[in-house]
């Protein structure tokens, strides 16, 4: 998409290659994702004119009416709104993501002992929605019912985008079940890493970090020079990808509210 910096770009292209849909209409972009209708940020708005950004009135009422069923709002922006204070009026958050990118290929950092580690096939999809649901019930981000009929429809658009081999998503098994997972989307020459996650009783063993290596291995035998990740920017784990070679490179800024008044 034009004018837009290899986070949403890329944001965008995993989106389209899973199903959604991206009308330009100007100013700003509706996206839409008819298979998942309660996936926030797969039905959203985009502002893509830097100037109009800070125009919280107009970008909360252009929501609602694209979106008038929705729960949630979620608005992505160009830049950080220079008055804050508008958007809190419409009791909307504004959230900063870190887009991290590395122009060479990752490190490979060992096997962690005692684990081993593959790409996701067959029941391993199924343990892939447990590891996700269950993490959502530890931290409560998200109502539990709403987030398992999520959870699975996004489940199905990954498998999908995998079985055309335009994804991968890899896992590390202790013992057979599943204790941490992620994906690398080809989207074009870029790599772009998806939901990075491990259950909370098996953190700093070094899982992750091993399975940001064989995903870039992946995508790098498909011709990918660029490999993208976009986090919280208070996220701890930034440093883990900081660690195999990705790089600060630019900032998301979302203005979010994840439930209904």
């Amino acid at each position: 998409m034009r004018g837009l910096d290899i986070g949403w770009s890329t944001d965008l292209a995993v989106l389209t290659l899973s199903g959604s849909s991206v009308d330009d209409r100007g100013d700003h972009l509706v996206v839409r994702t008819p298979a998942n209708p309660t996936f926030h940020w797969g039905n959203c708005i985009l502002v893509t004119d830097p100037a109009a950004a800070d125009d919280a009135d107009r970008w909360a009422q252009v929501f609602g009416a694209t979106f008038p069923s929705a729960t949630w709002v979620a608005i992505g922006l160009p830049r950080l709104p220079e008055d804050p204070r508008a958007w809190a009026a419409h009791e909307l958050e504004l959230e900063v993501d870190e887009v991290l990118v590395a122009s060479t290929l990752p490190q490979q950092t060992p096997r962690p002992d005692g684990v081993s580690v593959r790409r996701l096939t067959g029941d391993d999809w199924e343990q892939d929605v447990a590891l996700a649901i269950a993490e959502n019930v530890r931290t409560g981000d998200y109502e539990t019912d709403g987030y398992i009929v999520f959870a699975r429809a996004r489940s199905d658009a990954r498998r999908a985008i995998s079985e055309r081999d335009t994804a991968a998503f890899f896992g590390a098994f202790d013992d057979g079940v599943l204790v941490a997972s992620l994906g690398i989307v080809r989207c074009d020459k870029a790599g772009r890493y998806q939901n990075v996650l491990t259950d909370a009783r098996h953190r700093r063993r070094g899982l992750a970090s091993h399975l940001l290596g064989v995903a870039a291995r992946w995508a790098a035998s498909y011709g990918c020079d660029r490999w993208v990740i976009v986090t919280e920017a208070t996220n701890p784990a930034k440093r883990v990808y900081q660690r195999v070679g990705l790089e600060p490179r630019s900032t998301h800024v979302q203005a979010y509210r994840p439930r209904a008044r």
